[in-house]
């Protein structure tokens, strides 16, 4: 007797759910031991990338990545097969939630930023947290980092450091980020990009004043720049040369043990460079921050100088 029709699509439907969830299970390979692989990558130069780590990916049973083309076109030139599922900030939790699923059957998985050593302004910080509370192992595989690559060739001290990530996109909460910051003795380290990286430097020179810093960018790439300078001279080149590409760390020197250069002519030098961002209040507020001197004094000539007038 001849099938309904809709008894075979019934059948059909059932053979094609099982083919899929077993696509999505396969079988463990077993070849690492059960738990999260922090990987690092390249931040330019492939030949950065470790055995180990290409060994790694190899041997993981699911393969998170911030940006799956990323990670998939680095697999593709190493030669490495995997299963590679996407793991950026938008669906940490659902990433958190597969690699949970491989690691309570046994399995190893492994984490891939874009660029550089995992958990360090990406999604791999709140996937190895989820993992700790969860009660399973979390293990590295190091590599290339942007932040240490910078700070070394920065020509500033190194011990210790503070690393800050990236600053707010929008002025005010930017200004607040860096006061946060200014009164750190250390040097810090900040990310950025290229289309905000004038503007921040700008904000960064208003309210810590005018520092010793370097701009690295494209570091281990064909076109790598490491510029040094001060916070003044820093913004004007971008300011002049407009928004760089790549990817940016700025190093600042951390604030004088024995205070900063309070004479006339610095503090009209840090209220010029303030009010070209800021309106006369702010840009007052954000001087007086980083000077120390009392608001009113400073205030009193931002309004001077943003009329042009050079008395004070």
């Amino acid at each position: 007797m001849a099938q309904s029709p809709s008894t075979i699509k019934v059948k059909f439907k059932r053979e094609e759910t099982g083919a899929q969830l077993a696509r999505a299970n396969p079988p463990l390979k077993t070849q690492l031991k059960s738990g999260l692989w922090l990987v690092a990558t390249p931040i330019g130069n492939l030949g950065d990338f470790s055995a180990r780590g290409a060994k790694t990916l190899e041997g993981a049973d699911l393969i998170l990545a911030e940006d799956t083309r990323v990670t998939r076109k680095l697999m593709n030139l190493m030669g490495i097969a995997g299963r590679v599922e996407r793991c950026d900030e938008a669906v940490t939790e659902l990433g958190l939630k597969r690699a949970l699923e491989v690691l309570e059957a046994g399995g190893a998985v492994a984490f891939c930023s874009d660029a550089g050593t995992p958990g360090i302004s990406d999604p791999g910080e709140r996937l190895a947290r989820g993992v700790i509370d969860a009660g399973f192992q979390v293990r590295a595989v190091p590599g290339a980092s942007a932040v240490l690559a910078a700070l070394t060739l920065s020509g500033l001290p190194s011990t210790p450091f503070f690393f800050a990530g990236f600053p707010p996109s929008k002025v005010g909460a930017r200004t607040r980020f860096f006061e946060d910051v200014a009164q750190i003795k250390v040097t810090l380290v900040f990310y950025e990009s290229g289309p905000r990286l004038a503007a921040s430097l700008t904000s960064m020179l208003a309210v810590l004043g005018d520092r010793p810093a370097c701009v690295a960018r494209e570091l281990t790439k064909m076109f790598e720049e490491t510029r040094r300078g001060t916070l003044s001279g820093l913004s004007q080149h971008y300011h002049e040369q407009g928004p760089p590409r790549g990817e940016i760390v700025v190093v600042v020197a951390g604030a004088q043990k024995s205070g900063i250069d309070i004479s006339q002519d610095h503090v009209d030098n840090l209220v010029r460079a303030a009010l070209a961002s800021y309106k006369v209040k702010d840009a007052a507020n954000a001087v007086a921050q980083a000077t120390g001197l009392p608001r009113r004094d400073v205030y009193a000539r931002a309004v001077a100088l943003s009329k042009g007038g050079e008395e004070a």
